[in-house]
């Protein structure tokens, strides 16, 4: 993209919709740093300065006036160098791991041109993967920034929950919401990680272990694929983490983030009666119907878990997941609509193990199935998040060796 004219980048933008409508939102760096001369966007939960976040939704968009301010992680990239360049399309509010809006389109998996993007960073995913831009901010609460980059075959950092600050984010489950960014390389990933990081030095990763089960969920084309990566890799230690609980993981996961959810959004949706896609209502309506014994019932299995997965994951190790069950799904194929609850399902089980212990993640974009990438990540424990970018940066590197080998 960097040889196209203005009107080259204009037209590809356009066919990719990855950019909400209206003029492109272009914010110069204010200060030299270490990403001078590139440019991200960013996804419209994240508030910039003198613009609209619009959520996904026309009357989100309407009821909400421009931000004062940006964003403190916004703030801090024009800060190191790098410019705005575009706030990009996400599902409406954030509820969707689809990347499919109603009401914006559904921007391009340039990837698999067939299949969505993957939700709810889908704009940042497809931005970054047309190479608009160098790299985007998403948001990642149950892996709107995790699935995408598995779907656009794309490098996907969920940090440590709060080490990036949320202020100037439109919420959705505050215990689970997180800051992420997509980029094409490792390289780049880990640089924008040193930017946006709290400055610790973590001990380096020096031990792989598979997890068995989150392999399990996977479709045995993808299980297979990544499971030939790890032996590539020569990673043979392998554990358990479910134990079985696979579904009460996901179903602690779909109350917390939905009481969460209508406790944040719900005074807003009953005073304006917006109006969502057709998917999107009824989960909106879901989460008004979560009850306190609901709570009570599913807390105490996400504490369990918090603490068992910090516990296990020190320093200096780091799980080995399929980030997603499967590779992206059709657009458009007969009964496309009937793989949404099952994918959402393994999915959110998935990416529960991160979420609901607060822990980084890495999508590394390392395998295909059927032409379209599927991701590998890498899990570590809280406050990680540098040594993981690090191992990210040497695990590509070796299995790029071993290419030529």
């Amino acid at each position: 993209m960097t040889t196209a004219t203005p009107d080259q980048r204009a037209k590809i933008a356009q066919d990719v919709g990855a950019f909400v409508p209206g003029p492109l939102l272009q914010v110069a760096a204010t200060a030299s740093g270490p990403l001078d001369g590139l440019s991200f966007a960013v996804k419209d939960l994240i508030d910039v300065a003198g613009t609209v976040t619009g959520g996904g939704n026309p009357d989100w968009q309407r009821t909400h006036e421009p931000a004062p301010r940006s964003a403190p992680v916004v703030d801090r990239l024009l800060a190191a160098g790098a410019s705005v360049l575009g706030k990009t399309i996400t599902d409406e509010l954030a509820f969707s791991l689809e990347g499919v809006n109603e009401h914006y389109g559904t921007p391009l998996n340039t990837a698999c041109p067939d299949r969505i993007p993957g939700g709810s960073s889908s704009g940042s995913a497809s931005a970054v993967a047309a190479g608009l831009v160098d790299f985007a901010l998403g948001t990642d609460t149950g892996g709107s920034v995790r699935v995408p980059a598995s779907f656009c075959g794309l490098y996907g950092m969920r940090p440590t929950h709060n080490a990036i600050s949320l202020d100037g984010v439109l919420p959705f489950a505050p215990s689970y919401d997180t800051v992420g960014w997509f980029a094409r390389d490792a390289e780049l990933l880990a640089k924008v990680g040193d930017v946006l990081l709290p400055p610790a030095k973590p001990a380096p990763i020096e031990t792989l272990i598979i997890v068995r089960d989150a392999f399990a969920i996977a479709d045995a084309p993808v299980a297979a694929a990544l499971r030939d990566l790890c032996a590539r890799l020569g990673v043979t230690q392998e554990i358990t983490v479910f134990d079985g609980a696979e579904a009460d993981w996901f179903e602690a996961y779909r109350i917390l983030q939905g009481t969460e959810n209508w406790r944040e959004l719900g005074p807003w949706i009953t005073a304006t009666q917006p109006r969502f896609g057709e998917a999107i209502a009824p989960r909106f309506a879901g989460t008004a119907e979560i009850t306190e014994d609901d709570v009570a019932r599913w807390r105490p299995l996400r504490d369990a878990v918090r603490a068992k997965l910090r516990a296990q994951l020190g320093g200096g190790v780091a799980w080995l997941i399929p980030t997603a069950p499967c590779t992206a799904l059709r657009k458009d194929a007969p009964g496309a609509g009937a793989q949404i609850g099952p994918f959402y399902g393994r999915a959110l089980t998935l990416t529960s193990i991160a979420g609901h212990a607060g822990l980084p993640q890495i999508n590394l974009p390392v395998a295909t199935v059927d032409g379209c990438p599927v991701g590998l990540s890498l899990v570590a424990g809280a406050g990680q998040d540098r040594a993981l970018l690090d191992a990210a940066r040497t695990l590509i590197a070796r299995l790029a060796h071993r290419a030529m080998a």
